[in-house]
């Protein structure tokens, strides 16, 4: 299918940056629904929403061939009462919105891409998790993808096909881990977290906009859709990787109580590097889609080299 108009919801946070200069750079006009400012910026339409209540943003999925909604309060975060309130009703409530507006208007988008995350699967060391076979977790986070990904499947939209992206960690110059964790390499503490052994699934920014469109455009693919590369990693062989690929010849390693301390002192949690994510993609494998950035050894030798969006991809998006 040849994508017009898309329509990202949540499209101001890193992986809505990511999605809207890729489809924007191919000559589809991009909607962003933000709860900033209303703007016209790059030839991007800015428009506000608050991810609750239904108002003239709708009317902007009208003629609108694709729908991607990211929406939801950062998990970069310490899990207080409050803040997992905020977490779970802004993916709740964001993605019921997008839904009732689905069902009032008229010639609206034909598929409907609702983030998840790689995280409702268990903690596995012992075998990777695919969409026919993966084993939910236990927890809060596992908890609110469940319910993420209930509310989505709960709307009846027969003319539109649904798709939940199960993705896992996004490494990119533009944000999510990789920063941080060049930034630890560099400075010598680029070793082990906590034993090193949990699995580490990751997908590189640019094929994170890859695959999206390639689940665009490949009308088979339907349901859950497991996002990652096709080669997963312990903890111990990333951090050996971002050490090499950054030129550190030593790396000190971080002990779990290391990390829970340090992780009180800048507001987060310990979960996003202690938790064994083995994600397997079976379905993008399945239907075809090649990898530009397969290893991990060639993402960040990529990432701590030049900038991507200033190299010329050899596989253009069938956007016009």
């Amino acid at each position: 299918m040849n994508v017009q108009k898309i329509v990202i919801a949540g499209g101001s946070g890193f992986l809505g940056q990511c999605l809207t200069t890729h489809f924007n750079d191919q000559g589809a006009q991009v909607i962003v629904l933000t709860r900033g400012q209303e703007r016209l910026e790059n030839g991007v339409n800015y428009v506000h929403w608050n991810g609750r209540s239904l108002y003239r943003w709708k009317d902007h999925l009208e003629g609108a061939d694709v729908l991607i909604n990211l929406s939801g309060k950062s998990v970069d975060c310490r899990y207080t009462k409050r803040n997992k309130r905020l977490i779970l009703n802004s993916r709740l409530e964001s993605t019921r919105a997008l839904g009732l507006a689905l069902m009032k208007v008229k010639n609206g988008p034909a598929t409907w891409i609702n983030a998840t995350s790689a995280t409702i699967y268990r903690h596995a060391e012992d075998r990777p998790m695919t969409e026919a076979n993966g084993e939910h977790g236990t927890g809060f986070s596992v908890d609110v993808c469940e319910k993420w990904e209930n509310m989505f499947f709960s709307f009846d939209l027969p003319r539109v096909r649904k798709l939940a992206l199960r993705t896992t960690i996004v490494l990119g110059k533009e944000g999510g881990a990789f920063v941080p964790l060049k930034n630890l390499a560099r400075i010598g503490l680029g070793g082990k977290h906590g034993n090193g052994k949990q699995r580490f699934s990751w997908l590189h920014s640019y094929d994170f906009c890859r695959a999206v469109n390639f689940a665009i455009q490949n009308v088979n693919l339907e349901g859950v859709v497991n996002l990652s590369a096709p080669e997963q990693v312990t903890n111990a062989e990333l951090m050996h990787e971002m050490r090499d690929a950054t030129g550190m010849s030593f790396g000190l390693p971080n002990p779990k109580l290391l990390l829970e301390i340090g992780a009180r002192l800048i507001n987060t949690e310990t979960e996003l590097l202690l938790k064994s994510r083995w994600v397997e993609p079976e379905k993008l494998k399945q239907a075809g889609f090649q990898w530009e950035f397969p290893t991990l050894e060639k993402a960040l030798a990529e990432l701590c080299a030049r900038d991507l969006f200033a190299t010329k991809m050899s596989e253009p998006l069938a956007v016009h």
